[in-house]
């Protein structure tokens, strides 16, 4: 054989190759202007089965069907945890096809439930089937779900004090929140007091065992009894007398007052119906408390406490009863500036250490490892607060650098100053920040304070002026008792002695959530 003729098959062998590159060069390329589109597709097709993964995969589909939600149908899917609904969405002519965003409801914010901003507002899914079966079937199922274990309560003791504020508890209660309490199937006990302290005798005699929660509707003087008696009845069926207890049932608070700070502290907004549907959602919030004792006798259990200022212009406030809670409120405040005079007093307190926020609601330091801080002079206020103390007029709350339930209190002591250098202390709380930026204002975070009147020190009364109210040390409000003001939660209490202020961590449960700030619609314009 030829040279020529054994290159023949050789070039024809090449030449083929080359017609077959080709070919797939050419069909890579036309893979490639369809590959983008397959692989949207196929991006979509893939998030698609994930969102039916997700459910069959994680919870387990209970059931399914077809429902109608507006106009469209949907396909609907229920699981333990949640309710989805898929548009139907029929094939596009052109073969393209779009991916439909599912809707989703979480179970436990039903019945149905979203938020705006830090209020709760109530919603409504409509879901329609021609079967009756069908549709018996989903209702039923999810009545189960709703209604099963949970923190939700089913069965409240409800106490309406009537004479809050602007006496409209009962329309508050009537209107807002009962249509709420039904529809959640809540069954309540009611009762209406008739007089201070009538809250705390029913709880010391009243069976708990068939109540889920107590209710509250009032202002912060109902909700300091409530609270008190939660914990004292706790006390008393533990046996218990000196050692407080947490208390066992949750306290729900429905705002009805003029300032409503523990309220506005676990809401963020004094609205009822925000209140209620945290109640009925089963929102729980475990806080400290104080306990406030004289001469080793327990005195009151409360959240805050303030002494001097604020001590007596809640004494003026409750002079003038008559009064709107507004007019009162303001005539006591300018009175209490004009007669501005400091308390003479000794001021101890234990700072707070990081172990004690570890430790059960009931326990103290031992005696033994409680290294006291003493000082004693003038002050024009002193506050306690194991809460921030939010309200409309002091949105980020008396007490800014507290928490619900960090167990500790902010000790907030206002040293003699001049009127009008308190005033600007006073308007720095409407505001963002700066209330503690004065060189006579000392804060602290404390877990027991312990308060002593110049009388119980020792130290040589002052001689006072003919004319009332000339002196810089005697106190505005005197008593043959010699005992000194103390505001507790909006309550006033005369102690005759040093009173003892104890944090305890975690002591109550409330319905809510804690919030950083709190709405502000009220401005106080008298200073």
């Amino acid at each position: 054989m030829s040279e020529n003729e054994e290159d023949l098959p050789r070039e024809q062998s090449d030449s083929t190759k080359k017609k077959k590159k080709k070919k797939e060069k050419q069909s890579a390329k036309k893979k490639k202007k369809n590959g983008e589109k397959d692989e949207e597709e196929k991006c979509k097709e893939e998030e698609e089965e994930e969102v039916k993964e997700e459910e069959k995969n994680i919870e387990g589909i209970l059931l399914r069907g077809i429902f109608k939600v507006g106009k469209k149908s949907h396909d609907v899917l229920l699981t333990r945890t949640r309710l989805t609904w898929i548009p139907i969405i029929p094939e596009n002519p052109t073969g393209e096809t779009s991916v439909p965003q599912p809707g989703v409801l979480l179970l436990q914010d039903v019945y149905a439930v979203k938020r705006r901003g830090r209020r709760l507002e109530g919603d409504t899914l409509h879901l329609h089937n021609a079967s009756t079966e069908h549709t018996h079937i989903w209702y039923n199922t999810l009545k189960e779900l709703i209604t099963g274990p949970s923190t939700r309560p089913r069965y409240l003791k409800v106490f309406i004090n009537p004479c809050s504020h602007k006496k409209d508890a009962v329309h508050i209660y009537r209107e807002h929140v009962a249509p709420l309490f039904k529809m959640a199937d809540v069954r309540t006990d009611i009762t209406v007091t008739e007089k201070k302290g009538h809250a705390l005798s029913v709880m010391k005699e009243c069976k708990l065992d068939g109540y889920d929660g107590v209710v509250c509707v009032g202002g912060d003087g109902s909700v300091a009894e409530l609270c008190h008696a939660l914990v004292f009845r706790a006390q008393l069926d533990a046996g218990s007398p000196e050692k407080p207890v947490t208390a066992v049932l949750p306290l729900g608070i429905i705002p009805a007052g003029s300032t409503d700070v523990v309220s506005c502290s676990v809401h963020g907004v004094r609205d009822p119906v925000t209140a209620a549907l945290h109640i009925v959602l089963g929102h729980l919030q475990q806080v400290d408390m104080c306990s406030f004792s004289s001469l080793g006798q327990l005195v009151h259990f409360g959240f805050s406490a303030m002494f001097g200022f604020g001590g007596q212009c809640l004494a003026r406030a409750e002079k003038k009863r008559w009064m709107s809670s507004t007019r009162r409120r303001e005539y006591a405040l300018v009175k209490t500036l004009a007669r501005l005079r400091p308390e003479d007093c000794q001021l101890s307190f234990l700072p707070a250490k990081k172990t004690n926020r570890d430790k059960d609601s009931g326990s103290v330091d031992a005696e033994v490892e409680e290294s006291w801080t003493t000082n004693q002079g003038l002050y024009l206020s002193i506050s306690i607060m194991s809460v921030p103390c939010l309200s409309p007029h002091t949105p980020r709350g008396l007490a800014p650098n507290t928490s619900l339930t960090n167990g500790s209190a902010a000790l907030i002591a206002v040293g003699n100053t001049s009127r009008s250098e308190f005033i600007k202390h006073l308007k720095r709380y409407g505001s963002s920040s700066g209330q503690f930026s004065f060189s006579f204002v000392e804060t602290h975070d404390v877990s027991a304070v312990r308060i002593r009147p110049r009388s119980l020190v020792g130290w040589p009364e002052e001689e006072e002026s003919e004319e009332e109210g000339e002196s810089k040390t005697s106190p505005i409000i005197q008593s043959e008792a010699s005992a000194f003001t103390l505001n507790i939660d909006g309550e006033l209490v005369e102690i005759a002695n040093e009173v003892l202020i104890r944090v305890h961590p975690r002591l109550i449960t409330l319905y809510g959530e804690e919030v950083d700030e709190a709405e502000s619609t009220v401005s106080c314009s008298c200073i």
